[in-house]
């Protein structure tokens, strides 16, 4: 073989093992699930078994009142826990961002729930909401209030509390890694023009930490869509459908129903949620990259 060709294979010999392990990894199961979401299935039978329904199993989901109300259970908790964890997260980050006494020690600490499994924050947090023993209301009634049924009245408000408590930390490391890259050049000019800190943080860091910060909510909103253990163990979807989460009802559907052709249906609707979050997400980049490259050019035709 000539050494030409050589170096014109050797990219592809080095990604050959690689892609293996993604088409036998991901894109198997991927197209077992697609071809799956056309079936009458349940588990007593093999997917060779199964009866060909075509689209039914997408249509009887579009008028199920149930994943209507389980996918805005999904959109309301996606949304609000990403929101309130990014203002967090990317607030912590521009507060620590500097060089004081015992930070280290801070930040280490900040990022310790995020290490926990997410079924024993479950408990943790399932134990706290008791509405007898539980750490919120023993306070209440210390200073005179009556207790509140935190799992009941107010599931999904607890819910959202418990993660928020476990992933901003995520949010935390990611843009305080941001702010620590950022160009000394554009802040020490920022200085010398006399920016204020709000002015800084507002036209200089926040910014050009946007690339990042996209990023980090696409993880999060992703993550935030497909949580499970967390709410499995405290509340199981109740009371009602009230924190019930799409990947919850498609846990049920398969598991206690049996309607594996259900299930997987109702698991491409989410992937579909989520590929189209992805795409508007980078298309927004690109739209940015776009906007700051004329921005530049501009700014030499002016020079």
């Amino acid at each position: 073989m000539k050494t030409a060709t050589l170096n014109r294979l050797t990219p592809y010999i080095f990604m050959a093992p690689a892609a293996l392990i993604m088409i036998i990894a991901l894109l198997y199961p991927l197209g077992y699930m697609i071809y799956g979401s056309f079936r009458a299935w349940d588990p007593s039978q093999t997917l060779s078994e199964t009866e060909f329904v075509g689209l039914k199993n997408y249509i009887s989901l579009l008028n199920d009142p149930n994943f209507h109300e389980s996918l805005a259970v999904t959109l309301k908790f996606a949304f609000v826990v990403v929101s309130i964890e990014m203002v967090l997260g990317v607030g912590l980050a521009l507060l620590l961002d500097r060089n004081i006494r015992g930070m280290s020690i801070l930040r280490t600490l900040f990022i310790l729930p995020m290490m926990i499994a997410p079924v024993v924050v479950g408990l943790m947090w399932r134990y706290m909401y008791h509405p007898t023993v539980g750490t919120f209301n023993r306070f209440l009634k210390s200073i005179g209030l009556d207790g509140v049924d935190w799992l009941g009245q107010h599931a999904l408000m607890s819910v959202i509390i418990a993660d928020i408590w476990q992933w901003t930390p995520f949010i935390f490391i990611l843009s305080l890694a941001a702010l620590q890259s950022l160009p000394s050049s554009a802040l020490e000019a920022s200085r010398i023009d006399g920016a204020t800190g709000w002015q800084q943080i507002w036209h200089i860091k926040l910014p050009l930490m946007m690339p990042v910060l996209i990023v980090t909510c696409l993880l999060r909103l992703i993550d935030a869509f497909k949580v499970l253990e967390v709410i499995l163990v405290m509340t199981e979807g109740g009371p009602g459908l009230s924190t019930e989460i799409l990947a919850l009802r498609i846990s049920r559907t398969a598991t206690e129903f049996r309607e594996l052709g259900t299930a997987a249906a109702m698991s491409n609707y989410l992937l579909i949620l989520l590929m189209l979050l992805t795409a508007s997400m980078f298309a927004y980049t690109k739209f940015q990259e776009a906007r700051a490259a004329r921005l530049a050019a501009h700014a030499k035709e002016d020079d």
